[in-house]
C-alpha cells in the first residue's frame, strides 16, 4: 500500500503556498500521489499543472475533475496536457458531482449519471489514444449529426497515450461501474470494516468487462489527526463528517448519507441530517458516533495509525491518501507521522 496527499480545495486556509510546501514535503517523504479537489470554487487541473512544474517525482491527480463541468474532449486535452507537462505523472480522477452543484452551479441536468459516466470515460479515452473521436452515444454525439462537425483527433502527440482513470464511486451500482471502466476508485468515508461488499461491487464489474486480473488501484482520502487521546483527536473531524451526511445534498437525495445508512449507522445519519439542515450545525457534528468516526478517519497515537494503516491495506487498499486534519503549521508534522506509522506496519511508502 502506497501512501497519497489529498490536499483538497484551495480556501482561505489552505492557500496555494500551503498546498505547495505539503506536497513538495509528501515528495520528499516518498509519497506517491498527491491530489487535489474541486467543487465550485478553486478547479482541480490548475492547481495540479501549477505544482507540476515546482515537483519532479510525485505523482499528480484529480479528485475530481466534476464531469458536468466540461466536454469529454476538453477533459482529454486537459489531461495530455499535464501528463505532458508532468513527466507522465498525471492521474485522471472523475466525478458527476450532485444535482446541487451539477444543476446549479454548472446548468447540467443531473440526469442517468452512470449511463454519462460510461460515455465520457469513452470519448475521454478516444481523445487520449489520438483515434478520431467517432460517438454516437444516448448522451454524447461526436461529431453532430446534423452540423459542418468532422471527427477530429488530438492535435498534438501526448507523452502516453493512456491515463490512469479513477471514478468518485459511492453506490453499488456505481463502483460496479468503476470496476468496468476505470483504472481505480476514490472512495470517501472507506471503512476496512466494511470495504468487502463494497469491493465485491468492484471486482463484479470487472468480470462483467472480462478485465478480471487487471491493476485496479483502491485509493481513499482519509482524515489523519495525530494525537495520545483518540476521544480528542476524533472531535476535529466531526464537523467534516457532519457536512457529509448531513449536508451534502438534499434530504431525498445525498449519497454520504445513504451510504453511512449502508455501513450500519442509519439512525445516527437521520439524526444527523435533520439537525444539519435545520441549521444546528454544532449539534449534528455532535451526533456523529464516535465509531463511524474511528472507523473512517486514522486517529490517536503513530503506533495506533499502523494498526489501522495495517488493517486498511489488508481490506484492499492499495494507495491511501492522508487528509491532514491539523493546523497549517502541523500539517506536515502529520505526513511525517503517518510516514512512520506506515515504516512501522511495514506497509510500503
Amino acid at each position: 500500500m502506497q501512501l497519497g496527499l489529498f490536499l483538497g480545495y484551495q480556501t482561505a486556509a489552505s492557500s496555494p503556498a500551503h498546498h505547495l510546501s505539503l506536497t513538495q514535503e509528501a515528495e520528499r517523504l516518498g509519497y506517491a500521489v498527491a491530489w487535489a479537489a474541486e467543487a465550485y470554487g478553486s478547479d482541480s487541473p490548475s492547481m495540479l499543472a501549477w505544482l507540476a512544474g515546482q515537483t519532479s517525482r510525485i505523482g499528480l491527480g484529480s479528485a475530481v475533475m466534476q464531469i458536468p463541468a466540461r466536454t469529454p474532449a476538453t477533459t482529454a486535452m486537459t489531461a495530455a496536457t499535464i501528463d505532458t507537462l508532468s513527466g507522465g505523472r498525471f492521474r485522471l480522477g472523475l466525478g458527476v458531482s450532485g444535482p446541487q452543484v451539477s444543476e446549479g452551479w454548472h446548468g447540467v441536468r443531473f440526469a442517468h449519471p452512470l449511463a454519462r459516466t460510461r460515455e465520457y470515460v469513452s470519448v475521454v479515452r478516444m481523445g487520449l489514444a489520438r483515434q478520431r473521436v467517432q460517438f454516437d452515444g444516448a448522451h454524447y454525439q461526436l461529431p453532430l449529426p446534423d452540423g459542418p462537425g468532422k471527427a477530429l483527433k488530438l492535435g498534438f502527440h501526448p507523452l502516453r497515450s493512456e491515463v490512469p482513470i479513477y471514478l468518485a464511486a459511492i453506490g453499488p451500482r456505481n463502483l460496479r461501474l468503476a470496476g468496468e471502466v476505470a483504472d481505480g476508485w476514490l472512495p470517501i468515508f472507506f471503512s476496512p470494516e466494511h470495504a468487502a461488499a463494497q469491493l465485491s461491487a468492484v471486482r463484479a464489474g470487472q468480470a462483467a468487462a472480462g478485465r478480471q486480473g487487471v491493476a485496479f488501484d483502491v485509493a481513499p482520502s482519509v482524515p489523519v489527526v495525530v494525537g495520545d487521546d483518540v476521544e480528542a483527536c476524533a472531535e476535529l473531524v466531526r464537523g467534516y463528517a457532519a457536512l457529509y451526511v448531513g449536508g451534502m445534498g438534499s434530504r431525498e437525495q445525498n449519497f454520504y448519507h445513504q451510504l453511512a445508512v449502508r455501513m450500519g449507522f442509519g439512525e445516527a445519519a437521520e439524526r444527523i441530517q435533520e439537525l444539519y439542515l435545520a441549521g444546528k450545525h454544532r449539534e449534528a457534528a455532535a451526533a456523529v458516533p464516535l465509531a463511524f468516526l474511528d472507523q473512517t478517519a486514522l486517529l490517536g497515537p503513530v503506533a495506533r495509525i499502523a494498526d489501522r494503516l495495517q488493517a486498511y491495506a489488508e481490506a484492499g487498499v492499495t494507495t491511501l491518501s492522508v487528509i491532514p486534519f491539523a493546523p497549517a503549521e502541523g500539517a506536515a508534522e502529520t505526513l511525517r507521522a503517518v510516514a512512520a506509522a506506515a515504516e512501522r506496519a511495514a506497509i510500503g511508502g
